[in-house]
């Protein structure tokens, strides 16, 4: 690996190890080998089987953090990849392996970024922090929300977070995501009477009972958007019933549901009127309720200015602000009042068989941090 450049080689050495959730495989831990030279003061935080990695360098403000994970999806079937997943392979310019794209190529353009910055400007403004955890693809309840709930309580704010999620289309940069829907999920039962198809007077079927709800709950405006986000959406995932006979009406019907929506309305909103639309219907049920984040947004500000300003002056072209696609960690860091963005690679492949991510991209992306750290903190 010797004639790869920096970022690419750090890349290759973070893919090779099985860091699937909640496993770190020692990411961190080669992570703080680098961060340590440079002057971070670091800090593990183990909250039960996950371990989180907080490095700060200096402690004055403003503080601009760098947020990731180390923790990958599965891989699949291993069969099914042109090369073994956790060996990092590189062919006609793509970096083979799980977390190439999401996020160990992004975790390597930090750092490569933060040590050419910090040793052209030793003295720069400020402070610069890495929170990186090994729960973003799982259950994410001991990683970043606790690192943030450990940070509030001793007062210790971030001003900006760069997110790494590879936030990118179809060329790196051309996607900045300063913001993202909330998201709320729902497990709803809706109980009948189960009994013989062949006496409907006896039975109480919870799929004909629920059916004119389910309509109206799909055919329902919850909200317009507005400019930054697009409109509230109801998808259902999963429903369930039956015995697998042909001739006995279920007793029960089981039925999952996501929300994601706007800053247009809120989660205690959509809760009440789903429940009135159940009610309405007379229908018979129980639902949780489980929300994994609220929306948030980075309007125009030194952060995406920054962003965007080091995208054209690394690439030359301009960026999109969007707030589309799924959750990520920054729902937990913008409700302590920090500008959030999310900045990574391009996202075709993430959490697919064969995921990958172009050579040159992550030279370009490290590129992008520096400039956006020169931007920010640069000492005059």
């Amino acid at each position: 690996m010797t004639q790869l450049s920096d970022t690419l080689q750090l890349a290759c050495e973070l893919i090779s190890r099985r860091s699937v959730t909640p496993e770190d495989a020692g990411c961190q831990a080669l992570m703080g080998e680098r961060l340590k030279a440079l002057g971070f003061d670091l800090q593990t935080m183990q909250f039960e089987e996950v371990t989180n990695l907080w490095a700060r360098r200096n402690s004055d403000g403003p503080l601009l953090c760098f947020a990731g994970h180390t923790d990958v999806v599965p891989t699949g079937p291993v069969d099914k990849w042109q090369t073994p997943p956790f060996e990092p392979t590189i062919k006609d310019g793509l970096l083979y392996g799980r977390g190439a794209a999401d996020m160990k190529g992004s975790i390597a353009a930090f750092l490569t970024a933060l040590e050419r910055f910090v040793t052209k400007h030793p003295n720069h403004k400020g402070s610069i922090a890495l929170l990186i955890t090994s729960d973003e693809e799982g259950p994410y309840v001991n990683g970043t929300t606790r690192v943030i709930d450990t940070l509030e309580a001793r007062n210790e704010k971030i001003t900006w977070a760069i997110v790494g999620e590879p936030s990118s289309t179809t060329l790196v940069g051309d996607v900045i995501k300063n913001g993202r829907r909330g998201s709320l999920g729902a497990t709803l039962k809706v109980k009948g009477i189960q009994g013989h198809v062949a006496y409907p007077h006896l039975v109480r079927n919870p799929i004909h009972e629920f059916a004119p709800a389910l309509a109206e709950l799909s055919q329902t405006e919850w909200d317009q958007g507005n400019d930054f986000f697009p409109p509230t959406s109801v998808q259902v995932s999963n429903i369930n019933s039956g015995t697998g006979a042909t001739n006995v009406v279920p007793g029960e019907v089981d039925v999952k549901f996501n929300f994601r929506f706007s800053t247009e309305v809120t989660d205690t909103e959509l809760r009440n009127r789903v429940e009135a639309i159940l009610d309405k219907h007379q229908v018979e049920y129980e639902i949780e309720w489980s929300l994994s984040g609220q929306p948030f947004l980075t309007a125009a500000g030194d952060l995406v200015d920054a962003a965007r300003n080091a995208i054209r002056s690394v690439t030359g072209r301009e960026t999109e602000l969007s707030t589309s696609g799924g959750t990520s960690d920054g729902r937990f860091i913008a409700p302590t009042g920090a500008q959030v963005v999310e900045l990574g690679p391009v996202n075709a492949t993430i959490h697919k068989i064969d995921e990958n991510v172009s050579v040159a991209d992550l030279d370009t992306l490290s590129d992008i941090y520096e400039q956006i750290l020169i931007n920010l903190l640069a000492d005059a």
